[in-house]
């Protein structure tokens, strides 16, 4: 398949209709709610269904799209969501996270970090120790995978569920820390529920053994997760606090931090 048509090669102008109907593919399917048909996305754009498919089928080989045989539907795959890291890695988002973690971590006298998807992991674009609080993996730079980490379950949270189930289509695609945490479909199925319920996610001993997390997740003005912000303690300090108390901070952190980006 060419992107680039003859006349651009011979000097007659640049016309690029494939590379234009690629950009409009993708832009479609990242406002949607969920994975969509082939057909949608023809009728939707007004581009021919068989180069529809010629375009989902690149773009499906080189990871920017997924196929969802069962339903017939097409969603935006992992190198999506590494695009989308990487414009969150870079501006405005560490800029302005950074004084509310900052802030947050002051506050509660815990570890507090900035998260964003790629992929199937976090990769964590902010992070504040708290005085007398020992190192965490959670440095800035540092993947982990998302579905053992509070951040990351509370961006999975927010997702579609048919894109949760792109993402985690077996259980070859769930990698263990600790030897705790979800190692299938179903069971993540349900870490996500619990997180939808409580309002927040957590994890306890999934990433460190010892170590507890809650996260709450940012969402753009589509409602798409595009971060989460956590905070991290010892398990032994739990005396006199819960969980809930904890992710009522951090979830206020967040909506600040989706006020700032999105108005």
């Amino acid at each position: 398949m060419s992107v680039i048509s003859d006349g651009a090669r011979d000097g007659g102008g640049p016309q690029v209709p494939a590379a234009d109907q690629t950009l409009r593919i993708l832009a479609y399917l990242a406002r949607q709610r969920g994975p969509v048909a082939a057909r949608t996305l023809s009728e939707g754009l007004g581009i021919p269904r068989s180069s529809v498919y010629h375009l989902l089928a690149a773009m499906a080989a080189h990871g920017f799209v997924v196929h969802l045989p069962g339903d017939r539907r097409w969603g935006l795959g992992t190198a999506a969501f590494e695009l989308a890291g990487g414009y969150a890695r870079q501006q405005p988002l560490a800029r302005l996270g950074h004084p509310l973690i900052a802030r947050l971590a002051d506050r509660l006298g815990e570890s507090a970090q900035l998260a964003v998807m790629t992929g199937r992991d976090v990769l964590y674009i902010v992070e504040e120790r708290a005085p007398r609080r020992p190192a965490l993996v959670s440095d800035v730079g540092v993947r982990l995978p998302a579905h053992l980490t509070a951040t990351g379950r509370a961006m999975l949270a927010a997702l579609p569920r048919e894109q949760v189930r792109a993402l985690y289509p077996d259980a070859a695609a769930f990698a263990d820390r600790t030897g705790r945490g979800p190692r299938n479909p179903r069971e993540l199925r349900e870490v996500l529920q619990q997180a939808r319920h409580d309002g927040y996610a957590s994890e306890d001993g999934e990433v460190t053994l010892g170590f507890r997390s809650v996260a709450a997740v940012v969402c753009d003005h589509a409602d798409w997760p595009v971060a989460a912000i956590a905070v991290t303690w010892p398990a032994d300090t739990d005396v006199g606090r819960t969980p809930a108390a904890l992710a009522s901070a951090v979830g206020a952190t967040a909506a600040e931090l989706r006020r700032r980006l999105y108005g």
